[in-house]
């Protein structure tokens, strides 16, 4: 990855860290600031503050700090330093236990209700899908012993209504976390309607990873293209080499190509080393020479000459749909989409405790870091999208009851009310 595109990734994380984090604190000091209690620092980030500037009538402090993966909202606290009598009321400590509860469960909520507003716009505006078209599965398989047919058109998995590749994967996932069977409902080129089986109980635990579909068999129809140019990006190795769109591939290195997989996969596995190529333009033969330019995609090295493909309407129309909803129906599917994800990362979690999931499940900064880049390439609606996921993950994992997390705070507050009285600090 050259400089440029480092930049470019850090960039989109440092974005979706910062909105996240924000949210969080926001929700602390806002409940905070609403059952009267004194706010003394806003920070985003631990450590020394790189920015500090005091408003309101309280004088907060609002802070950027050095270390970015974090942040926190200090409150006037008997346990934190001296307080002024006439400021007593307004102390953390002296808060009724419901009062704390509340100012420590905000923060896990303001991230879930981040997720509920950006998956809102994201359905109002409406997203343009692939449909769960499936393509012929590999010998062997569960999906070819299901009998699954390439172009079989996805309806439903058990039961439930499925309108996109997302949604299919979505559920799939949900049942595959049971190790169970799969009713899946197809309707395949002839309009025929069929009901396939498909057994997940063959699913090792470390196979439910990203990949979990495709260890099922199951992929996305990838329909043949013809090789004819639709984009050439300004300043690229085939601008520099005279291409134009419309250019309608022939051979490349002397091979016949029907179909646009075949050139791209010639030119991915071509970084730094020529390609000749011969394209049919009008009534014209030509020869050229390509060099695709080295681009590391993780730990992969491709090539890449700037095209993209001629666009097909009636191809597109039946590859693509778009899912939009109006004002409340799309706050509805928002808030859904948020608890089920909700639901399902406490089960993924569960299941990784159990120890019948792999950790590698788990994302660290550098990964996140990366699907940030990565999302924000695509457009802004998948950047929101990825924003989305991660709010509720931040959420759900912030609301476990481990010490330094608010979670932990909200069984001390638990404990408190059982007990009817608060845990000493040496038990905390």
């Amino acid at each position: 990855m050259n400089l440029q595109g480092l930049l470019f990734y850090l960039a989109a994380f440092a974005l979706a860290l910062g909105t996240l984090i924000i949210a969080h604190e926001l929700g602390h000091y806002c409940l905070a600031r609403a059952v009267g209690v004194k706010v003394l620092r806003f920070s985003v980030g631990f450590g020394r503050p790189l920015w500090l500037r005091r408003f309101g009538r309280d004088q907060t402090e609002w802070a950027i700090a050095a270390f970015p993966l974090g942040g926190y909202v200090k409150m006037l606290d008997e346990r934190e330093g001296e307080v002024a009598a006439e400021e007593l009321p307004r102390a953390f400590n002296r808060q009724p236990v419901h009062k704390r509860f509340l100012i420590v469960l905000a923060g896990p909520l303001a991230n879930l209700l981040l997720a509920i507003l950006l998956y809102w716009l994201l359905f109002i505006q409406g997203t343009e899908e692939l449909r769960p078209i499936l393509a012929a599965p590999p010998a062997g398989t569960p999906a070819a012993m299901a009998q699954i047919a390439d172009g079989d058109l996805v309806l439903k998995v058990d039961g439930s209504a499925v309108a996109t590749w997302q949604e299919l994967r979505w559920q799939l996932l949900q049942a595959a976390l049971d190790y169970s069977a799969i009713e899946l409902e197809l309707i395949n080129v002839r309009h025929e309607i069929s009901q396939r089986r498909i057994d997940a109980s063959g699913l090792a635990a470390s196979e439910l990873d990203a990949d979990f579909a495709q260890h099922l068999g199951l992929q996305l129809y990838r329909p043949k293209l013809a090789p004819i140019i639709g984009t050439v990006l300004a300043d690229s190795v085939a601008a520099r080499a005279g291409l134009v769109a419309g250019d309608r591939f022939v051979t490349v290195n002397g091979s016949p190509v029907a179909a646009w997989q075949e050139v791209a996969a010639a030119i991915r596995n071509s970084a730094d080393r020529q390609l000749v190529c011969e394209v049919q333009r009008g009534e014209q033969r030509l020869t050229v020479k390509l060099l695709p330019s080295l681009v590391v995609d993780g730990a992969t090295k491709i090539g890449r000459i700037g095209i993209m493909v001629q666009d097909d309407p009636a191809l597109r129309s039946r590859m693509f749909t778009t899912i939009r909803y109006a004002l409340w129906p799309a706050l509805g599917k928002a808030a859904t989409q948020t608890w089920d994800t909700s639901l399902f990362t406490l089960r993924m979690m569960g299941r990784m405790v159990a120890g019948e999931l792999s950790l590698k499940n788990l994302s660290g900064p550098v990964t996140i870091a990366d699907y940030a880049g990565q999302s924000a390439r695509l457009g802004w609606m998948p950047y929101l999208k990825f924003l989305a996921l991660i709010s509720i993950s931040l959420g759900v994992l912030n609301l476990l009851p481990v010490p330094v997390l608010d979670g932990g705070h909200l069984l001390y507050y638990m404990v408190e009310v059982i007990k009817g009285g608060p845990l000493s600090e040496r038990v905390m």
